[in-house]
Parts: C-alpha cells; structure tokens; sequence
C-alpha cells in the first residue's frame, strides 16, 4: 500500500519545508500548505483504511500486513531494529483518528492563531506531531514505538512551550517533559529487558506465543522476568497517558494554544499509553494477565481522582484536562478487566471504542473552549455566563459533545462508554458500581461547565462577544457530526482483540441504569448553574476541607515539590554537592597544587644553561664512580 508509505513521509517533508522555509512564507502561505499537506495525508488515511478493511478477513481473521520493512542495527543473528509500517486494525483505526482531529486542527488553527508571532513555527510544530504520532501507531517493533514515542515528546514539548515568552509556558513545557522522561526510563528498561529474553522487537513475533515460552523460566522477586518487562512497559504508558501520580504535568501543559490542547492533550499523544496497552494486549493476557488487573485499579483510581477535581475547577481548560485524565483511566479500566474473567473481547473493544469517539468529542470540546477563550479572552467561568446568545454554533456543538462525553443517547459516548461500564460489571460488581458512579461525576461536571458558560448571570464585559469565523466553526460542526453518529458504526466488526468480528450488544440494565445516573447528574447541575445561585457556595461550604483539597488538586503537586525541593535538593543533592566541591573537586585541586609546588621547586633544573648542565653531569658522574669503587 502506498499510501500508507506516504502518510509516514509527507509530515516529515512538511516540518522540514516549514521549518526550514517557513521564515521565507507569509501567514497565510505557511498555514495553507500546513493545511493543504495534512489533508493530502488525511485522503490517504481514508484510502489506507478502505483498502485495508476494504480487503476483508483471511480465515475470518485480519491479518496484520507490513508494508514497508527495513534492517536499521542488526546485533546478533535473531536480535535487530527494524523500521517499517504495520497495518492492523488498530493501528488503521489510530491513522482516522490522528489525521481526523489533526486536519481539524490544522483548519481551525487558520482562525485561532492568525496574527501570531511563530505562526509558521506554530505550523512546522503541527507536522512534526503528527509524523511522530503517525510513526509511533505504524511502528513494526517496540523499539522503533520507543523512538516515535521519544519524538512525541519533543512535539509536545514545543507545542506546550509555544509562547515560550511567559513563564507559565515555559515552566509547563519543562514539566511536561520531565515528568514524562521518568516514566519513558521504565519504558526503555522494560524493552531491554522483553528483548534481552525474547530476542526480539517484533510485534508480529511478540505476539506468536512462542517468545514467552522460551522466556518463561526467567523470574525475579517471584515474579517473570516477561511480567516485570511489561510492568516497567506500562510505567512508560501510565506517563505519556497521564495515569496517577504521573498526571501532574496534563493541567499544565493547558498553558499551550488551545488547537495544541484539542489534538494533544485530547485526543492522539494522552491515549499513546492506551494504544501501547492494546498493542501489547495479547503479550498481557498470556504472561501477565495479573498485571492487568493493576492497570485496571490504577485506571479507575485516575479516573476517580480527575473527576473529583474537575468539580471544582473554575478554568475551563483545566476542566477539561482532568475530564481528559478521568476518561483515558476508563480506557484503561476497559482493557485492564479485559484480563481475567473470560470477556477479554468486551473490554478490548470497549476501550478502543471509546478511544475512538473520544478522540473526537474531547477534541470539539477544546475547539469550542478555544472559540470562547478567543472571543471572552479568559478561561475563567467567572468572566462568561450567557453566551448562548451571542455564540449560536459554538453552544449547540458543545452541547452536543458535553451530552456524548455524559453517555447520553443516541451520541457516541454512550455506546462505548455503555460496554466499558458492562465490562466492567462482569469483572467485578464493585468495579462497575465505581465506573458507573464515576460515570455520573462526568455528567454533573461537565454540565456544569456548560450551564457556567452558557447560561447564568452574565459577567461584565469591555465588548460583545461573537462568533467565532467560518475557518473555526467548520472543524465544530464536521466534529459534532461524527459525535453524533460514530456511535452507530459496529466498531467490534474492525477492531477485537483477536481480530475476530466481535458483535456488540447493549446490555440494558447498564444502560438504563448509567443513563438514569447521567441525567440526575445533569439535573444537579441543572438546578446549581443554570442560573445563578447560592447553593454552589452553600456545598462549598458544607465539604469545607475537602473541597479545597479538590480545588488544589488534593496537594499532589505540593506534594511533589516538598518531594524534589526539600527532600532531595536541599537534603540528597545538597550532601552529594558538598561531597562532590570539597571530596571530588578538593582531591582533584590538592592533586593540581602539589604538581604546581613541585614543578616550582624544581624549575632550575630545566634552566637551559649549559654550564649547569655540565656541572651536574660532572658531578652525578663523580657519585656513580664514587658508588662504584667503595661500595
């Protein structure tokens, strides 16, 4: 397929002409081929998935096909790095939906960053993203995943640091990128050690079988090498996915324009962690399947956590964030109760699912957060309330997405959220009651987030607010369409864990039950936000303490930072500094002064002067026959 070869190259020519050349172009110029290039790529995305799914099963299986393959670094006769494309149905699935939201982007961006300084930067940024995103899904062996996933981070860092003229961003870019840094060293020892037993970093290999086997009688700390392997693996995933406590640098990274926030903190890099789950999912099942009950816990404490706080967030951006976290733990969860239980079908297909139409109304929220920011000038709710008048497209698409993400029907949200809750029930009934109430925190904050903007008591303001221009409402309304009717897609026919056609089927006690849960939550955002009332001041007050420990993100990043600055800057690193001026560095100086004190004293014999060459000859040559005869 060929076109799967040029989606992989053209965003790479793209950076490079804009990055390169970009300062030779006007705005318009940069942005139009930004955008003119991202949607050639998006063309062959659509083509490449057709063809592909177009094809039909093999054996009632699809087959993974490779269509490009490449020797890089050969380092024994069964052990290599190979680069190339592997298409399969999850990763012909991630090309839509990075090209989709990419392209959306790409348009919206037209609008929303005209004017800026960096714009054509702003553009090569963007490409540059979505060649290490696209390179990452495609990704024949883990160890060329871990290069493209190296890369996301850089575009993510550079993106988040965009307007690297405030200190915010600045200070946000490098979070991001530390934080996540730590994580991707689990993910690098956890591939040295999967390949070191196996003697691979092939997918397709991986996933034979075969490999565990032979590595199986490998153990430390009672537990299998292979599960250790895949645990630091998930270390990496948990990071790049913003798990807890890896989850610190998401709410920040809001510091970068918002199209940066829909297409990274939304809908493609958040979920790689996902994705490198699913794509591992049968290595999983087969050597770790306890494992995957861990990724299930930590997905649902996440989830839980980030709903709690999105609560009380009064930045719409940083709503959304936490909302972002919240939903990628039910991601998580899908997969991780996929392991035991004997229903690994359900929650495979439930996450991906749910990957899926995520990606796109998470993405429309940002868009239409970015269209208010753009025209209130504040991501505060305090400076909006009662734009629905003045916004007509922006509060019916994020209407429209805030009742997807809420899993009402018939929008997207609800089907795929439906089978995780399922799932999730068929693992455990505790497990599902959490997912379920979890579930019903999302509707009520969300909700209330659009109760805050769009109705109550509007904020004084310099200027009428606007709509925003036709380049920023198209990408709304294309993505509110697909919210809307992604949900009727029959998603298990494309996308299993086995790659066999997997049916789904709503179960309607679940249903019932968490659309009954959503619509009382709405109905309590309903009656605190759509006008304005005293009674959010009132549970304010009731919660008392607990309510500003959710306002301040429960002192994670408090936490963290008495963790770094008190404990071992000022404590591990500053004993290690004094060791290191006056051990290492006085070792090295006292060794430097004796050698200049000696060489000093000595001096006069290197004088240069013959007849004191002469002179010493004379008499070093009397001592030796001196020594010679008496002694």
């Amino acid at each position: 397929m060929e076109s799967a070869v040029l989606i992989f190259v053209l965003p790479m020519l793209m950076f490079m002409l804009l990055g390169i050349g970009g300062k030779y172009m006007t705005h318009r110029t940069a942005g139009r081929l930004g955008t003119l290039g991202l949607t050639v790529i998006t063309v062959l995305a659509y083509v490449t998935a057709y063809r592909y799914f177009g094809a039909g099963r093999s054996g009632g299986v699809w087959l993974p096909q490779t269509v490009f393959h490449l020797e890089w670094l050969r380092f024994t006769e069964n052990l290599q790095i190979e680069l190339g494309i592997l298409l399969d149905p999850i990763s012909v699935m991630m090309l839509v939906v990075i090209t989709t939201v990419s392209l959306m982007v790409h348009i919206y961006s037209l609008g929303y960053m005209k004017g800026e300084r960096g714009f054509q930067r702003y553009y090569a940024f963007l490409s540059l993203f979505t060649f290490s995103m696209l390179g990452l899904v495609v990704a024949t062996n883990i160890f060329q995943m871990y290069i493209f996933w190296e890369l996301v981070g850089v575009s993510s860092y550079l993106l988040i640091g965009f307007y690297y003229t405030k200190p915010a961003a600045i200070a946000a870019s490098k979070k991001a990128f530390i934080v996540t840094r730590f994580a991707d060293l689990g993910f690098l020892i956890g591939i040295l050690l999967l390949s070191f037993y196996t003697q691979t970093f092939n997918f397709t290999e991986l996933m034979s079988g075969n490999v565990c086997a032979s590595a199986s009688g490998a153990t430390f700390l009672g537990g299998s090498v292979i599960a250790w392997a895949l645990g630091l693996i998930f270390v990496g995933g948990a990071g790049k996915s913003a798990m807890f406590p890896l989850h610190i640098w998401l709410p920040d990274a809001m510091e970068g324009p918002t199209p940066v926030s829909a297409l990274i903190h939304a809908a493609t890099m958040v979920v790689a962690g996902v994705y490198l789950v699913a794509r591992l999912f049968p290595l999983y099942i087969e050597a770790a399947p306890e494992l995957l009950v861990g990724i299930a816990i930590v997905g649902a404490f996440t989830s839980l956590y980030a709903a709690v706080v999105a609560c009380v967030q009064t930045d719409i951006k940083r709503v959304l964030a936490f909302s972002t976290i919240s939903q990628i733990g039910f991601m998580m969860v899908a997969l991780g109760v996929s392991g035991m239980g004997g229903h690994a079908g359900l929650g495979y297909v439930a996450g991906m699912f749910h990957l899926f139409t995520h990606a796109m109304f998470k993405a429309l929220l940002f868009l239409c957060a970015g269209a208010i920011i753009h025209t209130i000038g504040s991501n505060e709710m305090s400076a909006m309330g009662g734009l629905r008048k003045y916004m007509p497209v922006t509060h019916i698409t994020f209407l429209v997405a805030c009742l997807a993400i809420s899993g009402i029907p018939p929008f997207s949200g609800f089907f795929s959220k439906d089978e995780i809750l399922t799932a999730a029930f068929l693992f455990s009934p505790w497990m599902g009651v959490l997912m379920s109430g979890i579930a019903g925190l999302t509707a009520f904050y969300m909700f209330r987030l659009y109760y805050n903007i769009f109705w109550g008591a509007e904020a004084k303001r310099e200027h009428t607010p606007h709509e925003a221009p036709v380049s920023m409402t198209a990408p709304l309304l294309f993505l509110a369409f697909v919210t809307c009717f992604a949900g009727f897609i029959p998603f298990g026919n494309f996308v299993s864990s086995d790659g066999v056609e997997y049916t789904i089927h709503l179960d309607g006690k679940v249903a019932l039950s968490s659309v009954g849960l959503a619509c009382v939550a709405i109905g309590i955002a309903f009656r605190f936000y759509r006008q304005a009332s005293v009674l959010p001041a009132k549970m304010a007050t009731a919660f008392g303490g607990f309510y500003r420990a959710a306002l301040h993100r429960f002192y994670i990043d408090n936490l963290y930072l008495f963790i770094t600055k008190r404990i071992i800057f000022a404590g591990i690193s500053q004993g290690i500094a004094w060791f290191d001026r006056h051990v290492i560095d006085g070792a090295m100086n006292l060794t430097a002064t004796v050698t200049q004190k000696v060489a000093y004293c000595i001096r006069g014999l290197q004088s240069g002067q013959i007849q004191q060459y002469a002179f010493v000859f004379l008499i070093g040559t009397l001592l030796i026959v001196v020594w010679m005869v008496f002694l």
